[in-house]
């Protein structure tokens, strides 16, 4: 079974209208929701960063059916393992049990606030998976006290866990992201349609879940809509590892000026045609994705939940034979 989704995008939204969106999704049949977890938007034009915890308590009391996780947080660097497990332990009580946490090695644009060293990848996957450690050990409502190579807990408890441990859904960039997403997750967060990553994560002992996000930009004039991608979310066309290592939007918004519009929104469906976006949707299930959200890119929200009531969610595939 295919579960679809919406990408509710903290750095394009106030929380209040982060609220409003998770209610309109519930209200339109979707199984779920992505909320970002960021300090700073990606670039200026973007506009928002609200603090996700306080808008996941609110959305807990706003919904009472849809599942929600950070899409996703880093618990590494600028928030502390054992804050990242009170946080999410709340919010999944809030939620009562509808809660998912994501989790993922960041970004410098978010993690490097506090004056911290950015680490390497490879240290950085091994903060995650003592992060990961720590987290689930909190969950269980027992004294934690550990001493590892990255952090330190003493005498911590969570007085109010969560009643169920929320499943850890873990992304990764590259061939030992993706192990260890397998290692320490219960599911995998996914960027890309690309069969051969989900059959390592498979070989590599991987189970649960594959989430991955699908953008579009839905509305009646496809250029305005073109232009829009171009306006809000040019980072989509900076390459490589430079989305990892910039340490602010000033700076994303400088690699931007080398994007072109056709290199934005190469991966974008944009404009009045569902039939991309239909295509898009296969191409993910057919690499082996079984958890598929929508990110409207741009202001005008309304647009896309039309045109899932009227015709898109009628044209999405319901089920499909998992290739795993």
């Amino acid at each position: 079974m295919i579960d679809y989704g919406f990408t509710l995008s903290s750095e394009e939204h106030d929380p209040r209208t982060l609220v409003r969106l998770a209610e309109q999704a519930e209200h339109a049949g979707m199984s779920f929701c992505s909320i970002s977890d960021h300090f700073h938007p990606w670039v200026g034009a973007q506009g928002h960063s609200p603090f996700v915890w306080g808008v996941l308590g609110a959305i807990g009391q706003a919904t009472s059916t849809l599942h929600v996780g950070t899409g996703v947080t880093c618990p590494i660097i600028r928030t502390h393992p054992t804050i990242v497990a009170h946080a999410s332990a709340t919010a999944s009580l809030l939620l009562e049990g509808r809660f998912f946490l994501g989790v993922g090695t960041g970004e410098a644009l978010n993690e490097h606030i506090n004056g911290d060293r950015w680490p390497r990848p490879a240290v950085r996957r091994e903060m995650l998976e003592e992060a990961v450690h720590i987290i689930r050990e909190l969950w269980t409502g027992e004294t934690v006290d550990h001493r590892g190579t990255h952090y330190e807990v003493e005498n911590a408890r969570l007085f109010d866990p969560p009643a169920d441990a929320p499943a850890v859904i873990v992304s990764g960039f590259g061939s030992e992201a993706v192990k260890l997403a397998a290692k320490i997750g219960d599911g995998y967060w996914g960027h890309a349609p690309e069969a051969d990553v989900l059959r390592a994560f498979d070989e590599a002992g991987g189970s649960g879940p594959r989430y991955a996000q699908i953008n579009v930009c839905y509305g009646a004039d496809r250029e305005a809509c073109l232009d829009t991608v171009h306006e809000i979310w040019p980072n989509a066309g900076v390459p490589g590892q430079l989305s990892q290592d910039l340490p602010t939007w000033t700076h994303f918004e400088q690699a931007s000026q080398t994007v072109r519009r056709e290199d934005a929104t190469a991966n974008v469906s944009c404009g009045p045609d569902i039939g991309p976006i239909v295509d898009t949707v296969e191409t993910f299930i057919d690499a082996g994705y079984d958890h598929l959200y929508f990110h409207q890119i741009g202001r005008d929200q309304q647009a896309f939940f039309d045109v899932w009531e009227r015709e898109l969610r009628g044209a999405l595939p319901k089920q499909k034979e998992s290739r795993r």
